[in-house]
């Protein structure tokens, strides 16, 4: 069986390409940077270099495939994010269609359900709906919780200010995820034929800011880290001066709100919040406390 990868050699893309090629997969790997070539082929599987946003590309590449794991590359462009990210789908879709791929896994988020108020992930709402008109096409989306890697993020604000903090409060339950468990999710459902459109929500657990605050503070010898609230004109300004681009900040703060008012995570809990990851905070926190 052959299945091919977005993604490069990834967070996700890598443990989910090792997890099929143990099984005995042909497995190609598209990544655009051309350097990442012998370490992809070094695990066993085929490169495939060039853009996710070309759909003459990805027609070539998913031609006799059996199946595919389709993710878009998170703020393609560092401008125009929502546009591009949308485009690159549409490349996908194209390419899918004319290569007749049948089966397809995407990467997608909590959240996508919703077309504006929910920060970048407005970018992957389009492409879920294009998927979603795909004839004769099995598709599952994998709609991933916030990622645990985001709190990589605080590690300047905890060894500068001695706080971790985004615009949500410290009692909010957060759906999070490692991308370990998606590649697991992944790696299942590439392995399954599918029928029809679905939705598979991958979680990992759902904790509050404060309980990641505490678990990671604890982690690297801060027990009593807080866990800070902070406005939207701070998550901005902390974002801009942290040298992030202002469209960037913006949208990353738009999902802030989105998850304080709880839009983001609302089909997710209307779904029974199933959890079904095995990487749990405590988990996290030992990866944590050995990079920090």
């Amino acid at each position: 069986m052959k299945v091919i990868i977005t993604g490069s050699l990834g967070n996700t893309g890598k443990p989910l390409a090792e997890k099929l090629i143990a099984a005995g997969y042909d497995v190609t790997v598209i990544s655009s940077n051309g350097d990442k070539k012998s370490a992809i082929e070094a695990l066993g599987a085929r490169a495939a270099i060039g853009s996710v946003s070309d759909a003459v590309f990805l027609q070539q590449v998913f031609t006799g495939a059996d199946a595919v794991f389709a993710m878009t590359p998170p703020n393609m462009g560092g401008a125009n994010v929502i546009a591009n990210t949308a485009a690159a789908g549409k490349a996908f879709a194209t390419a899918i269609t004319a290569a007749g791929v049948r089966r397809v896994v995407m990467l997608s988020s909590i959240g996508a359900d919703l077309a504006s108020g929910n920060g970048p992930i407005a970018g992957i709402h389009p492409i879920e709906q294009l998927y979603n008109a795909l004839e004769g096409v099995s598709v599952t989306f994998l709609r991933a919780g916030y990622f645990y890697l985001n709190f990589y993020n605080d590690v300047p604000l905890i060894k500068g200010m001695g706080i971790m903090g985004a615009n949500f409060p410290a009692t909010l339950a957060l759906p999070l995820v490692h991308p370990a468990d998606i590649a697991t999710a992944a790696a299942e459902e590439l392995q399954q034929p599918g029928t029809g459109k679905n939705v598979r929500y991958v979680v990992s657990g759902v904790y509050t800011p404060a309980e990641v605050a505490k678990a990671l503070g604890t982690a690297i010898g801060k027990p009593e880290l807080p866990w800070v609230e902070f406005t939207d004109e701070q998550s901005l300004q902390g974002m801009a001066q942290a040298g992030i681009p202002q469209e960037i900040a913006a949208l990353y703060t738009e999902m802030g709100v989105g998850l304080r008012t709880g839009k983001i995570q609302a089909d997710f809990e209307k779904n029974g919040s199933p959890v079904t990851g095995a990487t749990k905070l405590e988990d996290f926190a030992k990866e944590f406390a050995q990079k920090f």
